[in-house]
């Protein structure tokens, strides 16, 4: 369980073993048992009591913006990363391995937005014609995927990138297609959000990044030294790469919220500038949607375990692919 501190005002304090959530709404107690991550937003606090009973239990606390991207966390000491692992994961950079690795990552991208695409509803057959041609679309760029070689990602990281970025487009054009017309965007905006079905996006996105980071530290990767995503200053790239197959669980929730016709006006808010960002009940509606969806069992790679759990093996697998460079 993750608890979330989104509403102004809301604050974590401890009471013995436990957490206490105070706001206006009351007073809640959350023991620690069960609790995964702690993410806090503008406006709500935290005390040096609280902070140190979630770094006791290992429990990740997350400072958020009003995107939902992470902008600091807090870890327990004993995560710690060994020098093995690090070591390895320069050298697995730089190497052909890393080329695959981030092959694979990518198809599976693809390979889940073509699935997306199926799971969509159209209502006539022009719509349904536009989406079935997105989804040959994509696998014709993972076709070209499969075609690329070379020693290292730094040769073939434009055409990586190329491939990715068309697939992309395609898809959220047709996407489009799966959500009620009132819903529907123009194109992917995301710093800002330019409507509300990319508002929910970039927040529910903002969620996941959080959560494979957590994934990574844990893990033992440095979440810092990317593979694809070698050169944005200060920023969490491996993130970036790891989270690509993962995103379309964010994609799933969000169309389904919108199919459902749920969103009203109190779930979010324009700006002057025409910016639209998520207010207190599309951001707890968001929230609680996502976190019971990562929280179901899923059968990847012969097993069942919470999608959360996939997240996690998905991590450790990748920093016992650092560690084994060591022994090259």
């Amino acid at each position: 369980m993750q608890i979330i501190l989104n509403t102004y005002g809301t604050m974590l304090n401890r009471d013995n073993e436990a957490f206490v959530v105070t706001n206006d709404q009351g007073r809640r107690r959350e023991p620690t048992d069960g609790v995964t991550s702690i993410m806090l937003t503008r406006g709500t606090s935290i005390t040096a009591d609280a902070v140190m009973l979630a770094i006791d239990h290992e429990i990740e606390i997350h400072f958020a913006d009003r995107r939902g991207n992470i902008q600091g966390m807090v870890w327990s000491h004993k995560y710690g990363s060994m020098s093995t692992i690090r070591k390895g994961q320069l050298e697995f950079c730089r190497s052909r391995q890393a080329v695959q690795w981030i092959k694979d990552i990518i198809a599976r991208k693809l390979q889940n937005q073509q699935a997306m695409l199926l799971m969509i509803e159209t209502h006539d057959t022009i719509e349904a014609e536009f989406v079935a041609a997105a989804g040959t679309k994509i696998g014709q760029c993972a076709d070209r995927l499969q075609t690329v070689q070379a020693d290292t990602v730094a040769d073939v990281a434009k055409t990586l990138r190329g491939l990715e970025g068309t697939a992309s487009r395609v898809y959220f054009e047709a996407l489009n297609w799966g959500i009620p017309v009132v819903y529907r965007f123009g194109e992917r905006s995301q710093h800002p959000a330019r409507d509300i079905a990319n508002a929910l996006l970039n927040y529910g996105y903002g969620m996941l990044y959080a959560k494979v980071e957590s994934a990574l530290v844990r893990a033992g990767a440095d979440p810092y030294l990317g593979v694809l995503h070698r050169d944005e200053y200060n920023r969490p790239v491996l993130v970036y790469d790891v989270i690509e197959p993962f995103r379309v669980w964010v994609d799933y929730v969000v169309v389904t919220l919108l199919a459902q016709q749920v969103v009203t006006d109190d779930y979010y808010s324009t700006d002057e500038t025409g910016a639209v960002w998520l207010e207190a009940m599309g951001r707890r509606v968001l929230v609680q949607s996502l976190n019971d969806y990562m929280e179901e069992v899923v059968k990847m790679n012969g097993l069942s375990r919470s999608r959360d759990t996939h997240i996690f093996l998905e991590a450790q697998t990748l920093a016992q692919k650092f560690k084994a460079m060591n022994g090259n």
